[in-house]
């Protein structure tokens, strides 16, 4: 497979500014491999197609207000300050993208809040918008998590063209986040409600929790024709015995096990046995998926409608079969579906 087997136009008002009034209310496309069908649902009708003892793997990870402004010394340039990763937590040091890059340089400092009360410096350049910062602030660690968490949006991606509302910061995050490091929502997972995750739960669904935290990567485009040759970022991931027990022992009875997002699924592809088990695992994964490519773990996934060239519309043919993924995406733009982490979702079967 090329890159340009995944390039296809995507009309501009088919990507989601906003989500859908409610969670579970988003439209569903349902993909059947077996029979090469494609159906028409609304999200909440995802429970009819699970049942008791059925696994659906969730990422559980958080996103953290990870887009800060402030202001550069003596100019007072407004400069963007993207949270990528914190390198170490006693030095306040972070790994960010700061825009515009150009002014940026090695020895400027950096000022946030209106009182100032927040400063960096750049202490490095990593790539040509990368740079290493150390934070200078007055207080304890937690004091400056919680100036960071104060002074910071939520991420929403580059593509939606507006403001952030305060409803972003609980719509851009699924409602079972626990373990706070992503900088980009696993956006399968946001379609899911309270009471839709109550009744797939009183269903004897399973549910079995995996961490990993989203880096920006999870945007890039691949830029190589030759996808073999595409370089991942890595991405912390975490996998307990816990979940294990859960999806393996789902997977000894065939049952279904569904990976809820394709960050989900690169997890559980991470770390997989020789037997095609779940492994527990602790570390770093840059796992990309794209096609032919053998899937050990789940056999189901409910993933949203992912944009030209990108590397999670690899995985998606890899696990549905490209030309059904093609005649399923044509399908998507003539009935007008959403796209993009705000958009519409489908479950392949």
């Amino acid at each position: 497979m090329k890159l340009s087997h995944f390039q296809f136009d995507l009309p501009k008002e088919l990507l989601a500014e906003f989500p859908a009034e409610n969670r579970d209310e988003a439209r569903l496309m349902v993909i059947d491999r077996k029979k090469q069908t494609i159906e028409h649902k609304m999200f909440k009708d995802v429970i009819d197609y699970f049942d008791d003892g059925d696994v659906m793997i969730l990422n559980n990870t958080k996103v953290f207000p990870a887009r800060l402004y402030g202001n550069k010394e003596k100019t007072g340039a407004r400069i963007e300050v993207f949270l990528l990763r914190e390198l170490n937590a006693e030095q306040r040091l972070w790994d960010v993208l700061v825009d515009p890059a150009r002014k940026i340089r090695i020895g400027n400092k950096l000022y946030f809040g209106d009182d100032d009360s927040l400063v960096a410096e750049v202490i490095d350049n990593t790539t040509s918008r990368g740079r290493t910062l150390r934070f200078l602030y007055d207080g304890s660690y937690e004091e400056f998590r919680n100036k960071l968490t104060e002074l910071g949006e939520t991420p929403i991606p580059k593509y939606i063209n507006r403001e952030v509302t305060p409803e972003d910061a609980e719509r851009y995050q699924t409602i079972y986040a626990k373990e706070e490091g992503a900088v980009a929502a696993p956006t399968a997972g946001l379609h899911f409600s309270k009471h839709l995750l109550k009744r797939l739960e009183i269903k004897g669904v399973k549910f079995a929790e995996v961490t990993l935290h989203v880096g920006l990567g999870t945007f890039n485009p691949v830029e190589v024709e030759d996808l073999s040759k595409h370089k991942m970022d890595s991405e912390e991931l975490k996998i307990t015995q816990e979940a294990c027990d859960i999806v393996n022992e789902a997977k000894g009875k065939r049952k279904r096990v569904c990976a809820v997002g394709t960050t989900s699924m690169r997890a559980i592809e991470s770390s997989v046995s020789s037997a095609n088990t779940l492994n527990p695992y602790e570390g770093w994964t840059n796992k990309f998926i794209f096609p032919p490519h053998d899937f050990s773990v789940a056999n189901c996934m409910i993933t949203n409608f992912h944009t030209p060239k990108s590397t999670l519309l690899m995985m998606i043919s890899a696990f549905c079969g490209h030309d059904l993924m093609k005649k399923a995406y044509e399908e998507a733009i003539k009935e007008k579906y959403k796209f993009y982490s705000y958009g519409d979702a489908m479950l392949i079967l």
